[in-house]
């Protein structure tokens, strides 16, 4: 009976179609597929036939179609003596999912590393998003990717798409321009610019690339530390500028206060008078007129420096008292002298 059954013609269909499937062969015990068999293609499938070891066709369209084999029922078999009754005529059917595979996630595997094109400093991040692809191109997939394998699945395809990600992110970054701190305003620029190179990316296995979205960037260890220290720079800077000092000023007259309180003896005793010269210089009363000497000939009149702004000097001393750079009672015995002259 199982001699028999095999000589009818079949109707051939992908009935149930597994979610997580792009590729699938039609089981078949001798690929004996005979002649005026019925294929029915349904939604969002299509069928690649391989007749006598070559793509013979790629249906891409729903429906049902009639398949011309040389495997006419009984006859063919009867006659192949020679070769155990088989036949050389072997079709293998391979359906395929046509319709898209959404929302796939991916993420970078290893850091993505490029300058920073603003502050010049090494920046390493991660980065994430989901994208969605389609099987566009079936006879170039099958031939050059997959091959004569009975299955391939979505997540296999996902595995080599995304593969192409990474390296598309990093050549793109390097050219955008981006300082880390415009990355998450600019994460929907970046993915719409990102679209054009890894369509082409993908173009190249056979797919074709219908969505892709950049979620966000996460910074490596050392990236955050050196974002830290820019922001802490930027807040002194800022915080100088408020006490009329500049930063410079500022982390001069630091580092000589903390290394006059962190040493002992005559050497911090020395430092902390380099501290207190410092202070004298910042704060010096520019309010005496130059001395007046004999003079054969008159010179030209140079202007007295104005005396300097008790209220700007007293926005000083409370800037140096905020930074620990003088003490409460240091602040309390300077900031009388400045008031008496209000």
């Amino acid at each position: 009976m199982g001699f028999f059954s095999n000589q009818l013609a079949a109707v051939i269909e992908w009935g149930q179609q597994a979610p997580g499937a792009l590729l699938y062969q039609f089981p078949s015990a001798s690929n004996e597929i005979k002649h005026a068999s019925k294929l029915l293609v349904g939604p969002g499938q299509g069928v690649l036939l391989v007749y006598e070891g070559r793509v013979a066709d790629v249906f891409d369209q729903e429906g049902l179609y009639v398949l011309t084999t040389d495997n006419h029922p009984f006859f063919t078999t009867l006659t192949k003596l020679r070769t155990g009754f088989e036949s050389e005529h072997k079709l293998r059917i391979y359906f395929y999912r046509r319709a898209e595979v959404v929302n796939q996630g991916w993420g970078t595997a290893s850091p993505i590393k490029y300058l920073d094109p603003v502050y010049q400093f090494p920046v390493e991040l991660g980065a994430n998003g989901s994208f969605s692809f389609r099987l566009a191109d079936a006879r170039f997939f099958f031939t050059e990717v997959a091959g004569l394998k009975s299955s391939y699945t979505t997540q296999e395809a996902k595995t080599l798409l995304q593969s192409r990600i990474a390296q598309t992110l990093t050549t793109h970054l390097a050219g955008a321009g981006f300082s880390y701190q415009q990355l998450d305003a600019r994460l929907g620029e970046l993915a719409e610019g990102l679209r054009a190179p890894l369509g082409a990316e993908f173009s190249r296995l056979g797919f074709e690339l219908t969505d892709f979205r950049l979620n966000g960037t996460v910074f490596d260890e050392a990236t955050q530390q050196r974002i830290h220290r820019i922001a802490d720079v930027s807040a002194d800077s800022q915080a100088a500028a408020a006490g009329g000092l500049s930063y410079a000023e500022l982390e001069k007259i630091k580092a000589l206060r903390d290394a006059a309180r962190n040493e002992a003896g005559l050497a911090g005793a020395g430092l902390q008078l380099g501290a207190g010269a410092e202070l004298g210089k910042l704060f010096a009363a520019q309010q005496a007129a130059p001395a007046e000497t004999a003079a054969p000939a008159p010179a030209p009149a140079i202007p007295a420096p104005a005396a300097p702004d008790p209220v700007q000097q007293l926005q000083k001393l409370k800037l140096l008292l905020t930074e620990g750079i003088i003490t409460q009672a240091e602040f309390d015995a300077k900031k009388q002298v400045w008031l008496d002259q209000l």
